[in-house]
């Protein structure tokens, strides 16, 4: 059931979603060769606690993963697209691209962001892979206002994509936010014009488009929570939480 907020909800979720973007922010200005990925992940956990927040993802159970997630935020490196575990042995290297995907409950009320960053001096490649999966979340919100079908979002997502070279990953999707750290509807990064279900005002949704260098296909790892590519190359997530106008929509999450 898809669950409409009030606009007092709304400013609520804004005022957590501009603090979560400043906490994303200096996580990924943490980010350089050498650093462990369970230090960002301490990192993220204290500015959240430190503004009253809790960690969205700490302790939380997916639909896939059988155990909690053992963190508060995701680092996913390379090949690994989303929900990567950040630990002490994961230490970023130079060339690396890292997806740092982080949700926060503030309040009561629930965002969620993610940004893919270069570790060091990075190809070219990836840098196209990273800027354009960027472009493609701007490009799919863009379109977002009252009356749009969510198969009218995912159309121009993976247009862009493959215009440039890219797929969209199928099996993972955006999702509905805000009362808890998953909601309905499912919001697929691809799909068909004038399908889907009809965007409403008063609904807050993540949008999230995961890129890749080559093939769409996944596969979840032996952790049970980190999704790969199946063919071992780049990929590359962004995320904001929006909430629904008239006339467009409102980013939640942006400083």
């Amino acid at each position: 059931m898809i669950k409409l907020k009030t606009p007092k909800e709304i400013e609520m979720l804004a005022e957590g979603g501009k603090i979560l973007a400043s906490i994303l922010r200096e996580v990924s200005d943490r980010v350089e060769p050498g650093v462990p990925a369970k230090e960002l992940d301490n990192l993220a956990f204290n500015l959240i606690k430190k503004v009253g927040g809790k960690p969205a993802f700490l302790g939380y159970k997916g639909r896939v993963g059988t155990c909690p997630y053992p963190a508060s935020l995701c680092v996913s490196v390379n090949d690994e697209v989303v929900h990567g575990i950040p630990t002490d042995k994961k230490i970023l290297k130079e060339g690396d691209i890292a997806g740092l995907d982080l949700g926060m409950e503030y309040k009561g009320f629930f965002t969620d962001m993610a940004v893919t960053v270069g570790v060091g001096k990075i190809s070219g490649k990836a840098q196209n892979l990273i800027d354009i999966t960027r472009k493609g979340l701007d490009i799919g919100i863009a379109r977002i206002k009252e009356g749009v079908k969510i198969g009218d979002y995912g159309f121009v997502v993976n247009s862009f994509a493959e215009k440039n070279g890219f797929s969209t990953v199928r099996i993972l999707v955006g999702h509905g936010v805000g009362y808890a750290a998953h909601e309905d509807p499912d919001i697929p990064n691809w799909g068909e014009k004038g399908k889907g279900t009809t965007l409403k005002e008063g609904m807050v949704l993540a949008f999230e488009p995961m890129f890749c260098e080559g093939s769409y296909e996944v596969k979840l790892d032996e952790d049970k929570w980190t999704w790969k590519t199946e063919d071992g190359l780049l990929s590359a997530h962004f995320e904001h939480t929006i909430a629904v106008e008239k006339g467009g929509c409102r980013v939640l999450t942006k400083i």
